[in-house]
């Protein structure tokens, strides 16, 4: 509504200032009354994301396609709506791995696209280039030559439509469940906040996770992920003989 108003001349308003103090001791109150604030997804670890892949069952089309769902929304820290857009055609295999051209998304207001490298993995079963391979088995198999590469899977193994992004909340859940994963709050964003944090623990600069996750160098969401890190990894109390 600002944005509108500005547009046509009125800037400043609707005024919002008493608007956000009435928020602000909302806030305030809820939080002395035990409350909290809105639950972040927790991130997926790598070993978290391993017991996910070894509950998908392999032997079917389901499970495959869960299977590449998982390793690319943590590896490419990918929103839900960034992975059932993709196409058959946005995904290449190159020699160090793959490329995986993302079109649109929510931060690219002009729709100017990314190619984001994905490197090989190191273990057979969340190897991206493997999870990629597999599935593009399975639709060669059953036609699917062009098209949509996330499809949705009916009950008897059919695979029809590109899959809703409500869709991989879903499958990301069961999947969390089925695994053990000890977390009641994981999302489909539990793999993009995964990717973040698991990138930062291993060292890699922050300019570089934010490139590659699609954020501004000095977003507040990406930087939420870091200091998790950073609050066991450099606390106060480590090593004080406690």
């Amino acid at each position: 509504m600002r944005t509108m108003h500005r547009l046509s001349g009125h800037p400043g308003r609707p005024g919002t200032e008493a608007a956000r103090l009435a928020l602000r001791a909302y806030k305030r109150r809820r939080a002395e009354d035990g409350g909290r604030g809105q639950r972040e997804a927790p991130p997926i670890t790598i070993d978290a994301l391993r017991a996910m892949v070894s509950a998908c069952d392999l032997a079917t089309t389901r499970g495959l396609r869960d299977r590449l769902l998982l390793v690319l929304g943590l590896a490419l820290m990918g929103r839900r709506s960034e992975l059932v857009a993709f196409t058959r055609d946005d995904v290449r295999e190159v020699a160090d791995g793959l490329e995986v051209t993302i079109r649109t998304s929510k931060t690219d207001k002009d729709s100017a696209g990314e190619t984001i490298a994905i490197p090989r993995g190191s273990h057979p079963v969340t190897d991206p280039v493997a999870a990629w391979r597999d599935w593009l088995q399975v639709l060669d198999q059953a036609g699917h030559t062009a098209g949509r590469l996330l499809r949705r899977i009916n009950r008897h193994g059919t695979i029809g439509p590109s899959l809703g992004a409500d869709a991989v909340n879903v499958i990301v859940r069961d999947l969390a469940v089925r695994a053990g994963v000890p977390s009641a709050a994981v999302t489909a964003h539990s793999l993009r906040a995964g990717g973040a944090t698991v990138a930062y623990a291993a060292g890699v600069p922050v300019a570089v996770i934010a490139k590659h996750g699609r954020w501004a160098l000095a977003s507040p969401v990406v930087l939420r992920y870091i200091r998790a890190v950073d609050r066991w990894r450099d606390n106060a109390m480590r090593n004080v003989g406690l």
